[in-house]
């Protein structure tokens, strides 16, 4: 007697909802109701699936259904193939919806602080799973980065030499500068401070030509006033942090990072000094390369950092 070959791998994901749902009720009217199918229609593909297979799939009872040996097999196989069916589509509309995925974003400092982290703390409300990676460099980085493909979008400053014409950008915030002490410094006057009282400390400051370096520095000279000549060139939150703790240095930050290591209470060991004449750095921007494509997630992201920009734009 010729065996005729199994047609099992021809089976479709209706027929493996069928087979699980008989299972699961034991009656093939029932399942045939959980399918929202009449049941001559649900009996037609069993008869149809058990032709394909070669043998039956199911024994019948006067009080319902159990699968056969075979049946046993192609029931924990069903169940299976199902649940990864349905993960599949969940991760696919969730993906979509912008709801998980990965984002990766580069900012300076002060974009970082004030804009990036209450948008990812707005975002995870609807995407816990979300992969999220920032950077925090300085602008030249974050620009050479994104024209790598490196980052989603950046908060950055445009740098020399860059065609803009390659980018979105929309217009970012400016920094102003407040100074970081220790706490108990005799800065400390409970009063916005004269640029020339700045004059005799030690300074932690970035590089020369960082954007904020150069804001400072121009204050210095626009007043007249001797440039600090003792500098700790550091790039390192940490490092500040720990000098400045130790020592009666003077470091400049942004007003967000201020913010944030120097709150004004609670037993921070840093406190934030302001300028009767504040000093200003050059606005950052939101930039993306013009005809990228991004993931919902990412576009969701710089959503939400636009709306951080705009509601500052109309304070």
């Amino acid at each position: 007697m010729k065996v005729m070959p199994s047609q099992t791998h021809r089976l479709q994901l209706r027929d493996f909802r069928l087979i699980q749902a008989i299972v699961e009720t034991g009656q093939l009217a029932l399942a045939a109701e959980r399918l929202s199918m009449t049941q001559p229609a649900a009996s037609r593909l069993l008869a149809s699936i058990e032709r394909q297979i070669g043998t039956p799939i199911f024994i019948r009872h006067p009080k319902g259904m159990t699968p056969s040996p075979i049946g046993v097999t192609l029931v924990h196989n069903a169940n299976g193939l199902l649940r990864s069916f349905e993960r599949t589509i969940q991760e696919t509309d969730a993906a979509i919806a912008g709801r998980t995925g990965t984002v990766r974003v580069g900012a300076v400092t002060g974009g970082a602080v004030g804009l990036v982290v209450p948008a990812i703390r707005k975002l995870k409300e609807s995407a816990a799973s979300a992969d999220i990676h920032v950077d925090v460099a300085s602008s030249d980085v974050l620009i050479a980065g994104l024209l790598r493909g490196d980052f989603d979008f950046v908060l950055a400053r445009i740098t020399p030499g860059i065609d803009t014409r390659q980018f979105s950008l929309s217009r970012g915030r400016v920094e102003v500068v407040r100074f970081l002490v220790r706490r108990g410094h005799r800065l400390i006057k409970g009063r916005p401070l004269h640029l020339h009282e700045l004059v005799g400390y030690e300074w932690v400051v970035q590089a020369p030509h960082t954007p904020m370096r150069l804001a400072v520095e121009e204050a210095f000279i626009a007043q007249g006033i001797p440039l600090p000549t003792e500098i700790i060139n550091t790039t390192s939150l940490l490092v500040m942090i720990a000098y400045l703790a130790s020592t009666d240095a003077i470091a400049p930050a942004s007003r967000e990072l201020a913010g944030l290591v120097a709150p004004g209470e609670g037993d921070s060991q840093l406190v934030a000094l302001d300028l009767d004449q504040p000093i200003t750095v050059n606005p950052y921007h939101l930039i993306c390369l013009k005809h990228q494509m991004r993931s919902p997630l990412a576009q969701r992201l710089q959503d939400l950092v636009f709306q951080g920009l705009s509601q500052n734009a109309a304070g």
